[in-house]
């Protein structure tokens, strides 16, 4: 018995420091955002999946409550990858006339000879689609690991710490190379966005959006170890001030101030409005929903906004991301035309979309001759899922993310742990900042970025159905009584004759 427990023990915490360290590792190859990046990150995610099925055939590992209850976004998840296969098959060409138009009209296009094929794909490029599949495969993976792997609310701040300190690593390593005018990026010498953080990004716009959820982390965690204990007597009021200077509190509260400061560096407009608009929106939404709001929760967001903004935003240059957005025009601007030229892209390819991935091929024939260079995405999350998917894939990308969304504003309003609603907090407003972000940018389409807000979207489903302390507590004892009264009974003598 104790062998078999110790199997399944280490069989789960090797797996679990794999996942932790795939965390790690995501964003540092440049946001792995190239092919040999996001190969290594498919094949750690697989890894870690086919080991943790091997456990479970073996008897060691077993699902969690977390993931029964999450059936609803397993199902939206399930229906999106069979879509996505759904536009990468052969079918007969007349179906594809008839589901898409533009997309038989194109392969006829590409027909070598003029009679027209007798099959076809939706996808006008079924291998870029076929990538995209194996990609969104890796990330639902990595989503059901979330949920299958965070059972404990330790893991759950060991997961939410990860975050928060490759985050700051990203922070650190951006703000150096900015400051001190070395540009490196990763393992190369910048060429593009020079004096600004990307961190090891390539893009500083992913950086910011990859900071703005690590950030949303960090300050659900400092909401989960507040308390509100106020102090009667100048000696303890002093007292309750030197704890929290020497206390995890006041390290915490340097990372994020760490991690702004990075933020303001990338100059990202949208990076820096989405940050600030999603804390004031889930600020607000959490003080709304709260029961059990406290004073220093309330201190904490003021402070938050306050000292971020007006001391470390004047240090560090807010003042030229002001300067930034009050210089912006249409007119200097080329990613609104590129949005312009979407929607016709789209109309399209309405319910359908030409193929997840296939932007880059598609585009260039509804581009006018005031956009000359190359674009392999919109700046726009929405257009280009909606190009390449359809109001069919949009609508399931859409209906997950609210769903989550929605699940995390329950566990804020219901759940009573402080960890479990300090995550809620992060989840909400980290969804907020992405939403807002991908009105302008594509940050979903970056892995790194990606697979992170897939992992979020997790801990929104955690912090909603994991069981508290107290439930744990009960259900151990309750199986430790289990097990005493079974050995008794393998060891009690047998019933003699009836007299």
């Amino acid at each position: 018995m104790s062998k078999h427990h110790s199997s399944k023990s280490n069989a789960d915490r090797s797996i679990f420091i794999g996942f932790l360290i795939l965390m790690l590792w995501l964003p540092l190859p440049l946001g792995s955002n190239r092919p040999w990046a996001w190969a290594i990150m498919e094949i750690w995610i697989f890894s870690l999946a086919l080991a943790w099925l091997w456990g479970f055939l073996r008897g060691y590992l077993s699902l969690t409550p977390v993931f029964s209850k999450a059936k609803p976004i397993l199902i939206l998840f399930l229906l999106w990858l069979f879509y996505i296969a759904f536009q990468c098959i052969s079918l007969p060409f007349s179906l594809v006339e008839w589901l898409s138009p533009e997309a038989a009209y194109m392969h006829t296009l590409a027909a070598t000879q003029s009679i027209p094929p007798t099959t076809a794909t939706l996808s006008v490029d079924p291998h870029i689609t076929t990538v995209s599949l194996l990609k969104s495969i890796s990330y639902i993976l990595l989503f059901i690991l979330t949920l299958l792997l965070v059972n404990r609310r330790k893991r759950l701040r060991w997961l939410a710490y990860t975050l928060v300190f490759s985050g700051l690593f990203q922070a650190v390593y951006g703000g150096l190379m900015t400051l001190s005018g070395m540009e490196y990026g990763f393992f190369h010498e910048k060429i593009y966005y020079l004096e600004v953080a990307t961190g090891t990004f390539v893009n500083r716009n992913h950086l910011a959006g990859y900071l703005e959820m690590c950030l949303a982390i960090g300050i659900g965690l400092l909401i989960a170890q507040l308390s509100d204990s106020t102090s009667k007597t100048w000696r303890q009021h002093l007292r309750s001030v030197v704890d929290w200077l020497l206390s995890d509190k006041m390290r915490l509260r340097l990372y994020l101030v760490v991690m702004v400061i990075a933020l303001v560096l990338t100059r990202s407009r949208m990076g820096n409005t989405s940050f600030f608009a999603s804390m004031l929106i889930a600020g607000i939404i959490g003080l709304m929903l709260s029961r059990h709001a406290t004073r220093a929760t309330v201190i904490l967001l003021v402070s938050l906004i306050v000292i971020d903004m007006l001391i470390v935003g004047a240090w560090f240059g807010i003042d030229k991301v002001a300067q930034r957005l009050q210089q912006t025009s249409f007119a200097a601007e080329t990613r609104d035309e590129v949005d312009v030229y979407t929607l016709p892209y789209w109309q399209d390819y309405l319910w359908v979309g030409s193929g997840l991935g296939s932007f880059p091929v598609v585009f260039p024939r509804y581009r006018q001759q005031d956009v000359r260079q190359f674009f392999d995405h919109a700046h726009n999350d929405y257009l280009e899922f909606g190009a390449e998917t359809g109001i069919i894939g949009l609508l399931l990308v859409g209906s997950s993310v609210i769903l989550s969304l929605f699940i995390a504003l329950l566990a804020q309003y219901r759940r009573r742990d402080p960890l479990c609603r300090g995550i809620a907090f992060s989840a909400v407003m980290s969804i907020t900042a992405i939403l807002i972000h991908s009105s302008v940018d594509f940050n979903l389409q970056i892995p790194a970025n990606a697979a992170t807000f897939m992992v979020i979207l997790a801990m929104a489903w955690i912090a909603y159905f994991l069981r508290s302390h107290k439930q744990h507590r009960h259900r151990r004892k309750s199986t430790v009584s289990k097990l005493i009264d079974r050995e008794r009974e393998s060891h009690s003598p047998p019933a003699g004759p009836p007299t």
